[in-house]
């Protein structure tokens, strides 16, 4: 593996090394017969994902699916020897007509899902998160199965506390996304103990990318002199790359019935101290509105620490890298992650 870089000059160096796998991935996925599919691989992750898994597997055949409305992401997978299948995962027959066992597809990553316009549009939110994995652990009842999941199945836990963990009762606080989000981890769960399906539930908390995340939201709002919410005070981050490695390790982790896993960084992280590290970087003064509540989205990572140990890129390495993205102008997705959000309404 390389060492860690000091900044990333473009987009295809970010790119490039949040794809790069790491020994025990190569040596997990080894493990593993068959090759790997990856549904809703158009996402903020999926790309680099799909492009981890084809880099630590470069024997099997790692196909994305998506509706690829923007040509230049599958362009760009199939530049990195990803196959590419356009589907539109609402429809059942387009579902069962993608590679399945039968083809030698045995592991499947599914990452598709709606939150942002839930308030908005209930109906496809319950479809997208509920009805989506009910099909999908029917059709690919013969795979193993990674589902991503998030935190915001939890209630709120006490911000000085270890974090909700795996036993955890799944009872959101509001809202339906995270409640249609218990949907799908049910939908999951139901199909895995109807069928013997092996599977994991990845209940991830806030991936970090140069371009979005929690890190980039309080950043750019720090260089801009915009007002930061300190209303969900408390928040829980991962390097992207490093969601990436643990989820696809998960494939040889699985069980019978499909439990869940919470996925982020080793500890929490204060936003107003976030500020302040962004604000000594980029020599501003933060504004802050808001009082922090006690409670937040929290979890307690003691179960992957004890599978894959802590996450390769440390809070520290990824604050200067995203200030230092910030302060040169590079990219953003221009999708931010309402982090503050408490009442559930995305």
């Amino acid at each position: 593996m390389s060492t860690l870089p000091q900044f990333f000059k473009d987009v295809e160096a970010l790119e490039t090394f949040m794809s790069e796998p790491t020994p025990g991935l190569i040596a997990d996925l080894a493990t593993l017969d068959g090759d790997i599919i990856v549904l809703g691989v158009g996402g903020k992750m999926g790309p680099t994902l799909a492009r981890m898994a084809k880099r630590a597997a470069p024997d099997k055949r790692v196909i994305g699916v998506a509706r690829f409305s923007d040509a230049g992401v599958k362009a760009s997978l199939e530049s990195h020897g990803v196959e590419c299948i356009a589907c539109d995962l609402l429809d059942r027959q387009a579902l069962e007509q993608l590679p399945n066992v039968a083809q030698g597809v045995r592991n499947c990553v599914f990452m598709a899902g709606h939150k942002f316009g839930a308030a908005g549009n209930a109906s496809l939110t319950w479809m997208m998160n509920v009805g989506v994995p009910m099909m999908v652990a029917e059709v690919f009842r013969g795979m193993r199965i990674v589902s991503f999941s998030t935190a915001c199945v939890y209630p709120f836990v006490p911000v000085d506390g270890p974090g909700a963990d795996e036993n955890t009762p799944a009872t959101p606080p509001a809202g339906d996304y995270a409640n249609s989000c218990v949907g799908r981890e049910r939908m999951f769960e139901y199909g895995s103990r109807k069928n013997g399906t092996p599977g994991r539930m990845v209940r991830l908390s806030y991936a970090i990318d140069m371009r979005y995340g929690v890190l980039h939201d309080v950043a750019r709002a720090v260089f801009e002199g915009r007002e930061i919410d300190l209303t969900m005070g408390h928040a829980d981050v991962i390097w992207q790359g490093d969601a990436n490695e643990q989820s696809l390790r998960l494939l040889a982790h699985c069980t019978a019935p499909a439990t869940p896993i919470n996925i982020t960084g080793p500890r929490h992280t204060r936003v107003r101290w976030l500020a302040a590290q962004f604000g000594r970087r980029l020599g501003k003064v933060p504004v802050f509105v808001g009082q922090e509540a006690t409670t937040a989205w929290l979890e307690d990572t003691s179960q992957s620490q004890a599978l894959f140990g802590e996450p390769r890129v440390s809070l520290d390495t990824m604050i200067d890298w995203v200030a230092d993205w910030i302060q040169r102008g590079g990219a953003s997705l221009g999708k931010p992650t309402h982090f503050s959000t408490r009442d559930g309404k995305y």
